[in-house]
């Protein structure tokens, strides 16, 4: 009987977890900011995409940061509270990072695929941030250093966000792999494939030279 209650509040746990994270990560924050201060619907702008670099293309710098913010802040939200949660203390502490980034990939998912947009969301940058930030300050520092390197050397946004979230992973391993069972990192690896795939059009240009770099001029 004791083990059945058990089984019954992971799966509650579980339920609960999944569908709270999805709904923070999928809140539109970029769409929402320029609708409500430039009132127009940023999906019409540049890309189409909801995210701060997008955002940035409507003039509002100070939205775009905003957006940045509340997009990592959303991701990094779900995770930490997970680890905060007064009824999962008791488990142990690989069930709980286990937990905890189920919530990560969740939220990133929920920001890909938000239900408010027709599921048409974000390529996940900023709020994979900001999940990578709530489980493992250290291997983001290392994933952010490279981002650093690669977009000083290169100014592809995008080539930087590609090699940060492959990254990640690989330092998450490294540095802590005695906390993140081997479930977690797969967890990791599957948030960093989906930031990867969503720049698919982005990879694209990258091969065939055309991709913009970070502070050219168009012409």
């Amino acid at each position: 009987m004791d083990a059945r209650q058990g089984l019954d509040m992971n799966y509650s746990t579980l339920i609960a977890v999944a569908a709270g994270s999805y709904l923070l990560g999928s809140i539109p924050f970029g769409y929402i900011l320029v609708r409500l201060f430039q009132g127009i619907d940023v999906r019409s702008i540049g890309s189409g995409n909801i995210g701060a670099t997008n955002v940035a293309r409507t003039g509002g710098k100070g939205l775009a940061i905003a957006t940045l913010a509340l997009d990592a802040f959303k991701g990094w939200l779900p995770v930490f509270l997970v680890l905060k949660l007064p009824f999962v203390e008791a488990s142990s502490p690989a069930q709980l990072h286990t937990l905890a980034t189920l919530a990560a990939l969740i939220a990133v998912i929920g920001h890909m695929f938000p239900v408010w947009l027709g599921f048409k969301g974000g390529k996940g940058v900023a709020t994979g941030l900001g999940v990578f930030l709530a489980l493992a300050p250290k291997a983001v520092l290392i994933a952010v250093l490279l981002f650093a390197v690669i977009v000083a050397f290169t100014r592809y946004v995008s080539l930087g966000s590609i090699l940060a979230a492959a990254a990640f992973p690989i330092a998450l391993w490294w540095l802590e792999r005695d906390i993140f069972p081997a479930p977690a990192i797969a967890m990791c690896v599957a948030v960093a494939l989906l930031v990867i795939i969503r720049h698919h059009q982005n990879i694209g240009r990258l091969m065939t030279g055309t991709e913009s770099r970070f502070g050219a001029r168009k012409a």
